[in-house]
């Protein structure tokens, strides 16, 4: 059974300006790296669809869904880009891309619940976890990982799920939907002090938060999942995991200033696989966040995938 992998061309069409982090050739990068590597024949390639309004207000309020909507195509329309924060900025093709980024989470969740795939990867952009419940920012619109987890939730009526966050930001759009859904249980660390400056206090029972400080390297990481992750999931028992995978913990992203490399990452996939496989019959979705080395990000996201494929 392979690791079906999502993505679609419109999600590179989406560009916030010259200079921007959040770049289309994020994509490339990713896509050549799994080329390069071998790791691209192990998985089972599809297109993203297009997310529909009652799939993104599972996880956002159906007022900001319609005016993000009505946003999006304004622009689109104007053919002109709009700034939604100092950070954040829409461009004719970020409609189509922000639904497809939320779609391809939503059907790699079919999929693997389905059974015709193992887990899968959503190489898809913009990012999602700090889009909030009802607010755009940190360069995401809609919070792809949160639609799909309570997609596998509400439509196909699992009782618990995790969502895993190891971006270097705290995820606190994430947080902000899910915290007191017992549901949900979300593991994360991340980098503190470092935008959005949120994180250290939960906001609810079923959130494990762990700041980690500036020049923190993998070792730390490590110890965080073993000591505050694990125990925590192995007590929920989830019945899919989900992961808001941003690599740009990575020593060589100047975003922020943790030092993760390629190793940390396939380590604490193979925990979260090994968790999956006790507990969630190996479902796994995992949805691109950060990243913004371009080599980092490939070498990254292969590493991660050689896990999730069986090869590492």
């Amino acid at each position: 059974m392979f690791t079906a992998y999502y993505s679609h061309p419109e999600c590179r069409l989406h560009d916030m300006g010259p200079g921007h982090p959040e770049c289309p050739e994020r994509l490339d990068a990713i896509h050549d790296q799994l080329v390069a590597s071998g790791v691209m024949p192990a998985l089972s390639v599809h297109e993203a669809p297009l997310a529909d309004a009652v799939q993104l207000a599972r996880a956002h309020d159906a007022r900001y869904v319609a005016e993000m909507q009505a946003l999006l195509l304004e622009s689109r329309e104007a053919g002109r880009p709009r700034a939604i924060d100092p950070d954040t900025f829409a461009c004719p093709a970020t409609h189509a891309a922000a639904l497809r980024a939320a779609g391809a989470a939503v059907a790699a969740t079919d999929e693997v619940i389905a059974g015709r795939a193992r887990n899968a990867f959503c190489a898809v952009r913009p990012p999602g976890h700090h889009a909030t419940r009802g607010q755009a920012m940190g360069f995401c619109f809609f919070n792809n990982v949160v639609v799909a987890a309570r997609h596998a939730l509400d439509v196909h009526g699992l009782e618990r799920v995790a969502i895993v966050d190891f971006d270097v930001h705290h995820g606190n759009g994430t947080e902000d939907i899910v915290a007191g859904d017992q549901r949900i249980l979300m593991c994360s660390f991340f980098q503190h002090p470092l935008y959005p400056y949120s994180g250290t206090q939960p906001l609810g029972t079923n959130m494990v938060n762990v700041p980690l400080a500036p020049y923190s390297r993998g070792g730390l990481a490590r110890e965080a999942v073993e000591q505050r992750w694990l125990p925590r999931l192995e007590a929920h028992a989830p019945q899919m995991i989900f992961v808001s995978a941003g690599f740009d913990a990575h020593r060589e992203d100047e975003l922020g200033q943790l030092g993760l490399v390629e190793d940390d990452y396939a380590w604490i996939t193979r925990q979260l696989v090994d968790v999956a496989e006790r507990h969630a019959q190996g479902r796994i979705v995992s949805c691109l966040e950060g990243g913004y080395a371009l080599s980092a990000l490939g070498r990254s996201v292969a590493a991660h995938l050689r896990v999730l494929a069986g090869m590492a």
